[in-house]
């Protein structure tokens, strides 16, 4: 197979595993508390991408104060509140919803940055940020529904996934404040082994050990062993053995799979019915890629 055509196929499964999490996490968020799952799923995934390291013969980052501070941060919003966000809104909002929304992240990360660094935005970012804030709207606001008895939980669900998506930009910017570069591996492992120090002590206050062991919470638990293994780990070999193919540009397109796998998943798995409104959501949220893509593209020949 022509190696660029295997970059985009590794990096297509990547962003599938990705979007699986949203459908999996309905399942986690019916058997286990949202900081217990987070921490088991650290704990399952830490170890193996220790051997992976020790395969690859891959040392430990040595990092000054100021960026070990930055590391932990990043672990405590990337890691556990990315995490734990999305399992609370999964309790709440459809997978389909969800899934459009995450795939806003190349637009919501665009925004961070200029929110946080002044960054000037390109006309093209501009754009990509109001294709995404459409195609949130669109999925997440029902005008007939919003006098529906599920009408707020769902908003509140919503709320959640979309807060779990701004903890995902917080880790894509405090990764760019970094003195000193990480590899991908070793951030991974530093993440997954920061993330469960963090999440250990709230889950212990959650008490998971006085549930009930019944069927609900065996799928929890092979959901958060799922969430470890394939999107966690096999995710990151996928996409870094993909993206060393192909241009970070085009790597970045791949992430439009997520809303449009999501959806699919979601329709399926959980037999979610897909509303003509979800629909126009992935459309507005795709073209956000696009043009979020394209903007980084101009950005970086303007830059050489």
């Amino acid at each position: 197979m022509n190696s660029r055509y295997a970059g985009y196929l590794l990096c297509a499964l990547a962003m599938i595993g990705v979007c699986s999490t949203v459908v999996v996490s309905k399942s986690i968020a019916a058997g286990l508390p949202p900081f217990s799952a987070t921490a088991l799923r650290f704990a399952i995934a830490f170890p193996v991408f220790v051997l992976v390291m020790r395969w690859r013969r891959v040392r430990w980052p040595r990092l000054d104060r100021r960026d070990t501070l930055l590391v932990i941060a990043q672990a405590g919003a990337g890691s556990v509140g990315y995490t734990v966000l999305l399992i609370s809104g999964m309790k709440l909002a459809s997978a389909a919803d969800a899934g459009v929304i995450a795939g806003t992240l190349p637009a919501v990360s665009a925004l961070v940055a200029v929110l946080a660094l002044g960054e000037r935005p390109a006309p093209a970012l501009i754009g990509a940020i109001a294709l995404a804030t459409v195609g949130v709207l669109a999925c997440t606001v029902h005008i007939d529904d919003l006098t529906a008895p599920h009408a707020a939980s769902s908003l509140i669900g919503n709320a959640l996934v979309f807060a779990a998506i701004v903890c995902e930009a917080l880790f894509i910017l405090l990764n760019r404040k970094l003195r000193t570069p990480v590899a991908a591996l070793p951030l991974s492992a530093l993440m997954c082994g920061i993330g469960f120090a963090v999440a250990i002590v709230p889950a212990c206050f959650e008490k998971p050990w006085n549930i009930p062991f019944d069927a609900t919470v065996l799928a929890g638990v092979a959901g958060v062993i799922y969430y470890a293994l394939v999107p966690t780990v096999a995710g990151f070999v996928f996409w870094y053995a993909g993206a060393a193919r192909i241009s970070g540009a085009q790597a970045g397109l791949m992430t439009a799979l997520v809303p449009v796998s999501a959806v699919g998943l979601a329709a399926a798995v959980l037999h979610e019915p897909v509303s003509a409104a979800q629909l126009a959501g992935v459309a507005c949220v795709l073209g956000a890629v696009l043009l979020a893509t394209v903007g980084q593209m101009r950005m970086v020949r303007s830059a050489a």
